[in-house]
This record gives C-alpha cells, sequence and structure tokens, in this order.
C-alpha cells in the first residue's frame, strides 16, 4: 500500500488541505495530476543538476558562485552606480513604492512569505550564528497578528525555528520540504487543540540525505572555511569563509560525492551549494501548497508578498508571476538576474516595510470600525 502524508487542518475552520502521496528514493518524480501541483522549470540561466564529468562544467559553477558574490559585484568596473540605477528603474525600491502597493492590494487578503538569511536577519560568516534582533522578531509578531505569515528558508525547519522563536508563524524549511503550521492560536488558528499543518514530500530521502551529509564533512575538512550543514532534507555546503581560489577544488570534493547519488541534485544558492531531492518541489510549490491549506487555491481575492534574497527564491518570484497575484520582493543592494518586482537593501529595509504594512493595517482597521 502506498504511504501517504496527511495533512491535518482546523476542522473548525474553512481550510480545506490534501492528502499527497509520499515520495520514495526509488519512485520517478510524480507528473502533473499526480497529487503534485505543476510548476515550469526554472529559467535557463539558473544552474540546477550537477553533471558529473567535465572540468568545463566546474569552470561553469565557478564563474557563478562568482557572479552571485556580492564581494565580487562590489569590486567590478566604475560602471556599477549605472547599472544598478537601471535595475532599479526595473525593480523599484517597496519602500518607494509602498502607497502603490497597498493599492493594488486593496480588497484582498494579504499573506507574507519571508526567507530567512539575508531577509529576517543579516548574513554572516558562521551560519549557526545568523540571529535576528529582537527588533524584527517583535515586528514579524505583529505582523503575524495582522496577516497570516510564513518563513520559508532552506534551513532546517528545527533550526530556523529556533532563530525565530514565534509560535504562531508558518514554518517552512529546507526549501519547502518540510512544512508545519502554528503551534499556537492566532486568528488563523481558532482551534488551540487542532494539529498543525505538516507536510514532508521527500522523508524516504532521509537516510539518504544522512548518508552525503556525513560523507561531505569527512571530504571537505580539508579545505579551510568550508562548512557543511545538515537541514533534514538538504545539506548545505557554505564556502563563504573558503578562499575564491579553492572553490575548484571544493565543487571537485563535493562531485565525487554526488557520483553515487543520481537521485539527488546540485543546485546555488548566496555563498552555498545546496544538495537537494529530484523531487519536483521548490519554494514556488510551497508557498502555493500554503496557499492552499489556507484556504486561497483559487481565490482572486488574495495578495501574497513573498521577500527573498536568494536564487532559490526565485521560483517562488516565478509561481507569483504565473498566478497573476501579489508580488516578490528581492532583497539585494547590488543588480541580480530576477523576475521579482520590487527591491529592498537589506534586512534593515525589510524591518521598514514590515513596520508600515503593520501600521497600514492598524490604520485600515480603524477606519472600517
Amino acid at each position: 500500500m502506498t504511504q501517504q502524508h496527511v495533512v491535518v487542518c482546523n476542522t473548525k475552520s474553512s481550510v480545506e488541505l490534501s492528502v499527497f502521496p509520499a515520495v520514495t528514493a526509488a519512485q520517478k518524480p510524480p507528473v502533473a495530476g499526480g497529487g503534485y501541483i505543476s510548476i515550469s522549470r526554472r529559467p535557463r540561466r539558473v544552474l540546477k543538476n550537477l553533471e558529473i564529468n567535465g572540468d568545463q562544467r566546474i569552470n561553469a559553477w565557478v564563474e557563478s558562485m562568482r557572479a552571485s558574490s556580492p564581494t565580487h559585484l562590489k569590486s567590478t568596473t566604475s560602471s556599477f552606480t549605472e547599472e544598478h540605477s537601471s535595475w532599479i528603474l526595473r525593480h523599484p525600491s517597496a519602500l518607494d513604492m509602498f502607497e502603490e502597493i497597498m493599492v493594488r492590494s486593496k480588497g484582498k487578503q494579504i499573506v507574507m512569505f519571508l526567507d530567512y538569511d539575508g531577509t529576517l536577519s543579516p548574513i554572516v560568516e558562521d551560519p549557526d550564528r545568523a540571529f535576528m534582533s529582537n527588533s524584527m522578531r517583535k515586528t514579524v509578531r505583529k505582523l503575524a497578528r495582522c496577516f497570516p505569515t510564513a518563513i520559508v528558508t532552506g534551513r532546517c525547519k528545527e533550526k530556523v525555528y529556533n532563530f525565530v522563536r514565534l509560535a504562531e508563524l508558518y514554518y517552512a524549511g529546507s526549501h519547502g520540504l518540510d512544512i508545519k503550521g502554528p503551534t499556537t492560536t492566532s486568528k488563523y488558528t481558532k482551534d488551540s487543540k487542532a494539529e498543525a499543518v505538516l507536510f514532508q514530500p521527500a522523508s524516504e530521502f532521509l537516510p539518504m540525505i544522512d548518508e552525503v551529509y556525513q560523507q561531505l564533512v569527512d571530504k571537505t575538512k580539508s579545505t579551510p572555511g568550508a562548512k557543511v550543514e545538515n537541514n533534514k532534507f538538504c545539506v548545505s555546503v557554505h564556502f563563504r569563509c573558503v578562499d575564491e581560489k579553492r572553490w575548484s577544488e571544493l565543487l571537485h570534493k563535493v562531485k565525487s560525492v554526488l557520483k553515487e547519488y543520481p537521485k539527488l541534485r546540485l543546485t546555488q544558492g548566496r555563498k552555498v551549494l545546496e544538495i537537494r531531492p529530484t523531487i519536483k518541489w521548490d519554494k514556488g510549490k510551497a508557498l502555493e501548497f500554503l496557499l492552499e491549506s489556507l484556504g486561497f487555491a483559487n481565490c482572486n481575492d488574495v495578495f501574497p508578498v513573498y521577500i527573498g534574497d536568494d536564487r532559490t527564491d526565485e521560483d517562488a518570484f516565478k509561481k507569483l508571476r504565473e498566478r497573476g497575484q501579489g508580488l516578490g520582493v528581492l532583497v539585494s543592494k547590488f543588480p541580480k538576474d530576477t523576475i521579482a518586482s520590487y527591491s529592498l537593501q537589506d534586512p534593515n529595509e525589510v524591518m521598514e516595510f514590515l513596520q508600515r504594512l503593520v501600521e497600514w493595517k492598524q490604520v485600515s482597521m480603524q477606519a472600517s470600525s
């Protein structure tokens, strides 16, 4: 009998959730119509699956790693200012365009989706010390009182929860492969005894992920600055503290491990390499699943806002474009390829934007009372 992962919801609310078939490592990824929401391929310029043979591919990865490095971008030519001005015209500040955004959301339910690293917390050399500020935590707590709010991250769900420590949020860890709903009462979870939303489409991959993690720890220990992080349903190899001259060496080591695991794929984020199951699931799918779990699967009166800083967040930005709803906000001080509509420079601007959202909601509620 096929195993299933059941999503449990509040029976007293109008939320209707689904039962999804479990995916085993031996099975092929499900196709559209088999219980998963269909999603088109990523833009071709985003490097995806690792091909095991050829230095040319390694060189392409290294160049991509350099291109996504803020320090690299900062040290390019004097035309940077002109390039940045042109980029801002295409992706204006969400703070500058706040009133316009609020006009677009009028009469709709705003639902907030937030990446963690680089969005709610600053990027730091040691990923275990990526703490969010107390003021950011207070702001996100207020935000969750006004709108359904989810953290969507590549981090292990438990680890990011320990950073955030807010029980009223939805958490989608491991790039959406591990989803859990609020564990405390709120206006969106009225029954305190209701079980939290729980969805883990790649549970059969856990033993494989653990194996790869242990092998990567052993393989990379001779590369100074490399840090391997087990994020439960994916493995992250951080190269932020690795000398750029040794990036190629690090990639070769990762390749040597992954060649024995064709069911896993390699993607690249901001100063990090991510090893994930090959199933068709990403942050865009997680966003759509959470909207469905909140009862907004086929609604025209919902306005999702996704804020993130990494390449993996592009899947969510793309999903919003496909739905024709809401908007994506890229967090970056530097011009980057993105399909997000707006931009914010850093977590401080993210906090200011969230604070303005809270104030806007409070004023709107007072005006309607």
